[in-house]
């Protein structure tokens, strides 16, 4: 009568075991994350005649952004995500088409993957962004994974309104993962296994993942006039600085025609004058990048 009742018991454990396990996988594959969808759309930056970076950078970042994305789709893919690229080949895709192929996908998760560049080749660093603000966690989770195993500095959690997260209907992040105008930043990216573990840092990231412990932010970086104030906080968040005031040169400009125009004038002679031409160095020249 013990052997039956004792085979019993274990056939009834190993049945319970088998229900608690089947369970734990369903729970995991449903919710992922609290509040985060199981479809990711990655948008891989640049591309076409858009390389990214600075005149004259010798690493193109449209392709060192492609690989990364690419490798985040099939890293996000073994993990049972549903993913969609913006762009999948060295193609030039327009804002608004890449924020409307995301808005097109309810309820998903936007990561925008790109590589940063500067004028000074010293700059080095990583940087992510967010502008919603159901996207702070979001942005925290992927850049303290990033950070975790990237060999260089913590430039800081920053919030802008970018054209592709201020145009998301969905939680949205840009990553940025390095400066190819570093030259050991750049010998980082080249190599092929140091792409895929900075997808899998993302990856870890977007399934919220712990990161391990963290660099504190490099200097200079715990405020910036460029950003706006956080809707998260932390350690590493960067914090919104006043602009500094700049002197207007038009009210310059009027007033010393105000004060031209309080002197006595002349009385007009009888004889008319000469109309001269304008000539084309009187033109003012517009810089439409600060349109």
């Amino acid at each position: 009568m013990t052997r039956p009742l004792s085979l019993f018991r274990h056939r009834l454990l190993s049945r319970c075991q088998l229900v608690a396990f089947a369970l734990a996988i369903l729970t995991l594959c449903a919710s992922p994350a609290r509040g985060q969808g199981r479809t990711i759309v990655i948008d891989p930056g640049h591309g076409g005649h858009d390389r990214g970076g600075v005149p004259g950078q010798r690493v193109s970042e449209k392709m060192m952004a492609l690989d990364v994305a690419q490798r985040l789709r099939s890293v996000l893919q073994a993990r049972g995500y549903r993913v969609v690229m913006t762009r999948n080949s060295d193609v030039f895709i327009p804002l608004g088409t890449r924020t409307s192929i995301a808005n097109s996908y309810r309820g998903a998760t936007f990561v925008s993957v790109h590589f940063n560049s500067a004028s000074r080749s010293g700059a080095n660093g990583i940087e992510t962004y967010y502008y919603r603000g159901d996207s702070g966690g979001l942005a925290a989770s992927i850049h303290r994974n990033v950070v975790a195993i990237a060999p260089t500095e913590n430039r800081g959690i920053r919030r802008r309104a970018y054209f592709v997260l201020r145009r998301t209907n969905n939680p949205g992040v840009l990553v940025e993962c390095g400066f190819l105008t570093n030259p050991t930043e750049a010998g980082y990216a080249l190599n092929p296994s140091y792409r895929q573990r900075l997808a899998e840092a993302i990856a870890r990231g977007i399934q919220r993942l712990p990161s391990g412990p963290n660099k504190p932010l490099t200097a200079g970086s715990a405020a910036s006039a460029d950003v706006l104030a956080p809707t998260i906080s932390g350690p590493d968040v960067v914090r919104a600085a006043p602009r500094p005031r700049r002197t207007s040169r038009v009210r310059h400009y009027r007033s010393s025609r105000s004060k031209k125009s309080a002197r006595p004038r002349s009385k007009r002679s009888s004889t008319p004058k000469k109309k001269r031409k304008r000539s084309s160095s009187s033109i003012i020249q517009v810089d439409w990048r600060l349109c």
